[in-house]
């Protein structure tokens, strides 16, 4: 058992280094130059760093292509420079998650290699094959309108190998025991280099039984295998998974008893949240939170709004997700894969900064750890002329000059956005790190005042009734604490009237500005919204001390 659950108060930030900061000129960011910013994240606020996978890679799917998982490619710097930015964090009390890409490798990586030239090799069954076409050759495409199949023969091997995603990525045959065995290692291996846990990619196809004329089935207990390794390697460390699954089948995840994942993004919360920004209505939202309430008390979930990969809005209704395309994604060459939008939240909410505020208030305010994608705190936005999740994937803007700062080089790695709107003369953590009332500025206080909010990450919670659908109120109770949040969704002003049954109930101060609301007569406040306006109060005094060990 973890006994510091320091995930449950985490403020979480993604980057990529290749993304973030060239130091060398080459055009491609790298450990010195993440090094050097760690100054200016923990500034911000965030305590722990996902970086996305930092691997020798042909680079064919940013890095999620891994063609060597004890290495660092030498386009981002070397084990030395690694070994000093992880340093540097720890220093700065700054934990590092790194990806953990398991469900498949590169066909470059040596295992794949071995495997397609000897089918008398150790590594044959380390892949998944098929002598002839299987007849589900183009079944369960993770990339439909860009994938073609999920069987393909290799003239090599003389056979068919099974890849979930791009064909250049064959699927690890994880309930191999040599396999499994192998990826404990590489975890022992990043674990002995400091890293904090991993951010698991793809768990549910990780986990699935795989082959020909095998039922694809999943085996939670790998999950637990991984989970007892990781704690007796390194007892705080955590792994964080990506599966966007119902919240029925959430729980074999977590397990009964909280012994397998300790955190998951929660897919379900985040599509039915941009539903309710996209149309107003709390509603859905709202049921979705009931329907991922229960988890074990060691376990939680990480809310998001955006991440590295499009807007998976495959679990929402036809008409719920056309909905929400018609609102941030109404022409074709925004959406993906026929179930999600590929753009940036600040183009998605028209820049609006009203809009922008109440998707942040909200992530720090749901039930969870909240992780934040690089450059959202900035309001950046996309480049739709890169293909597929590539548009949401552009340099850091630092600055207004040449490349937003991102590169000295003539050419980087990926063109920086440089358009009237969101383009980095206008859009940089210069010009506003010195502009109190830059959006920058407004998130380094909303994460300053969500630390001083244990209760969020650990207490327990309820929602408020409030008489209309277009506001969401919150209530959190931990060590004798009462806060509430309030989000209205709708484009026009309302008032919410609520009684608050707790000691010091008639008082609510508000933790964002000089405000506070006293009940009536009748024990009921009167709360007046503007347009997307939002409000976090706390029940009584802010001076009340916290007594339980976080």
């Amino acid at each position: 058992m973890i006994r510091d659950l320091w995930y449950k108060h985490a403020i979480i930030y993604c980057l990529n280094v290749e993304t973030f900061l060239d130091s060398s000129g080459d055009g491609v960011g790298d450990f010195v130059g993440l090094t050097d910013r760690l100054d200016y994240l923990a500034g911000l606020g965030v305590t722990c760093l996902w970086l996305m996978p930092f691997y020798p890679s042909p680079n064919r799917d940013d890095g999620y292509d891994v063609s060597d998982y004890y290495g660092v490619h030498p386009r981002t710097g070397t084990f030395g420079q690694f070994v000093e930015f992880m340093n540097q964090a720890r220093q700065l009390g700054l934990r590092v998650i790194v990806d953990l890409v398991v469900n498949h490798t590169s066909d470059q990586h040596r295992w794949f290699k071995e495997a397609r030239k000897d089918p008398h090799s150790g590594y044959r069954d380390w892949y998944v094959w098929s002598k002839s076409r299987p007849k589900n050759w183009n079944r369960g495409m993770v990339f439909p309108g860009v994938q073609r199949a999920t069987w393909t023969r290799d003239p090599i091997a003389r056979a068919y190998y099974f890849h979930r995603f791009y064909d250049f990525q064959p699927d690890l045959n994880v309930h191999n025991p040599a396999v499994m065995q192998e990826l404990m290692q590489v975890m022992g291996f990043w674990l002995q280099l400091g890293v904090s846990g991993f951010r698991m990619d793809a768990v549910p196809f990780v986990i699935e039984k795989k082959g020909a004329n095998v039922r694809p089935t999943r085996d939670y207990e790998l999950l637990h295998d991984m989970r007892d390794f990781l704690q007796w390697r390194c007892r705080d460390a955590i792994l964080l998974a990506e599966a966007n699954v119902p919240p029925g089948e959430s729980m074999e995840y977590f397990g009964d008893k909280g012994d397998r994942l300790q955190m998951m993004a929660n897919f379900w919360v985040n599509q039915r949240m941009f539903y309710t920004l996209a149309t107003g209505d709390a509603g859905p939202l709202k049921d979705a939170l009931q329907a991922t309430y229960t988890r074990p008390t060691n376990a939680q979930w990480g809310i998001f709004l955006r991440t590295h990969d499009e807007l998976d809005l495959g679990r929402l209704s036809d008409a719920q997700r056309q909905k929400v395309f018609d609102a941030f994604g109404p022409e074709k060459g925004m959406q993906l894969y026929n179930r999600g939008i590929r753009r940036r939240l600040a183009p998605m909410l028209k820049n609006d900064r009203r809009r922008l505020e109440l998707a942040y208030s909200l992530m720090f305010t749901l039930p969870g750890t909240p992780i934040i994608r690089y450059g959202d705190e900035i309001g950046m936005g996309d480049d739709l002329r890169l293909p597929e999740r590539y548009a949401a994937r552009t340099p850091m803007q630092w600055s207004s000059d040449r490349h937003g700062g991102f590169t000295t080089a003539r050419r980087p790695i990926r063109r920086v956005v440089d358009d009237p709107i969101y383009g980095y003369r206008r859009v940089n953590v210069a010009d506003q790190r010195r502009d109190p009332d830059s959006f920058l500025s407004w998130t380094e206080r909303a994460i300053r005042i969500r630390k001083a909010c244990p209760e969020i990450g650990w207490g327990d919670w309820s929602i408020l009734p409030t008489g209309t659908e277009q506001v969401l109120a919150m209530r959190y109770d931990w060590d004798e604490r009462t806060s509430v949040f309030l989000h209205n969704f709708g484009a026009n002003p309302t008032a919410v009237r609520l009684r608050i049954d707790a000691p010091d109930g008639n008082v609510l101060t508000n933790l964002l500005r000089a405000e506070r609301s006293e009940a009536d007569e009748s024990g009921r406040h009167l709360i007046d919204l503007d347009p997307y306006g939002y409000r976090w109060y706390r029940v009584g005094s802010l001076d009340r001390p916290i007594t339980k060990t976080l």
